[in-house]
């Protein structure tokens, strides 16, 4: 099924469910560029290689390209969530339920990020829909198992392989610049970590644009009493989508930045750049095989790997304990969240 922007533009101003949904989905989209969007920038930031305000300019375009263009080439992750979860015939109680998971992922975002911790919006939305459709069904026949095994090989891989990835990263750096010249290859690593860091941002977009606009054509798909298991995402999603993450990211979320890029590890620029590179790397990885991974922990694993190459010791634990509970509650807080205000939605409407 196919839906021109004017189509969808007739069926939003029909259909109240559906305008909320979408209310609903641009407002997550705006909260995890807000939020999540300042991982990427956080390492370039942290090591003065740019600017506060152009790097978010930097991490606003890329992020809008990573979106667009990847959804563009391989819109696999954006299958993958789209297939997780059933939400039943009753088209009704499903956009409603969908309303509740949406509205979850918007509180848990916008708590973590008063209290400057990194948590992952890909789990909280994961975590979220999976709530409401377990709400829906009275158990897990709503789950599809199988898409939510890549769930879990991205939950597992995007820490593991992160941590790995900056490590080794970090070392072959280290092996490779080791006769050269401090001073020159400082201001190497200040404009390659640039690079780095904007390729990071597209590969944000890229893995977390398509998870969002997965989410928005199943209420699409409802409001018009349809479920499909394959879907064309047109262009003008794209762009929308794309425009809206662009606009979260250029809010700032100088918490977030402050957190991942300082208080984690003190980091110089090349070890920036291996941060940035390994998380850019395993996250196009993600991206082609179809694995949801979180954006989040990517870049945050991958910046201990870096610190944990130099010492143990260089590493803020402390903070790293903070954000790991953080972690571990994104899961079961935004599951029961989303089951909760599904069954309460679901009977006031």
């Amino acid at each position: 099924m196919e839906i021109s922007f004017s189509e969808f533009l007739l069926q939003l101003f029909n259909n109240n469910i559906l305008l909320f949904i979408t209310i609903l989905t641009l407002a997550s989209i705006l909260v995890n560029g807000w939020t999540d969007a300042p991982n990427a920038i956080a390492t370039c930031i942290s090591t003065r290689s740019i600017r506060v305000s152009w790097a978010i300019l930097m991490a606003a375009v890329f992020n809008f390209l990573g979106v667009f263009l990847m959804t563009i080439i391989n819109a696999n992750v954006a299958q993958t969530i789209y297939n997780m979860v059933d939400f039943g015939e009753n088209y009704r109680d499903a956009l409603v339920a969908l309303c509740a998971s949406l509205l979850s992922i918007v509180i848990w975002a916008t708590a973590a990020w008063s209290l400057g911790i990194p948590t992952s919006e890909s789990h909280a939305l994961i975590a979220g829909i999976s709530g409401a459709a377990v709400a829906l069904h009275n158990g897990l026949s709503g789950i599809n198992i199988n898409e939510w095994i890549k769930v879990l090989y991205g939950l597992g891989l995007s820490t593991a392989l992160g941590f790995t990835m900056g490590w080794l990263a970090v070392k072959t750096t280290e092996l490779i610049f080791r006769n050269s010249n401090r001073l020159k290859a400082n201001i190497f690593f200040k404009k390659a970590q640039i690079t780095a860091a904007a390729s990071m941002a597209f590969m944000h977009g890229a893995q977390d644009g398509q998870k969002f606009m997965a989410v928005f054509m199943l209420g699409i798909f409802l409001a018009n009493g349809q479920t499909v298991s394959n879907f064309y995402i047109p262009v003008w999603m794209m762009l929308l989508c794309s425009l809206v993450m662009a606009l979260g990211t250029s809010i700032g979320g100088y918490r977030i930045i402050k957190s991942v890029g300082m208080n984690m590890v003190k980091l110089e620029k090349y070890q920036g750049f291996s941060a940035d590179m390994a998380a850019a790397l395993c996250l196009l990885i993600f991206s082609i095989t179809g694995i949801p991974a979180s954006t989040t922990h990517t870049k945050t694993t991958s910046i201990m790997g870096v610190g944990a190459a130099k010492s143990l010791f260089s590493v803020n634990w402390t903070f790293i304990k903070e954000m790991l509970v953080a972690w571990i509650l994104t899961f079961p807080g935004c599951g029961i969240i989303g089951f909760l205000m599904a069954k309460l939605f679901t009977t006031i409407f």
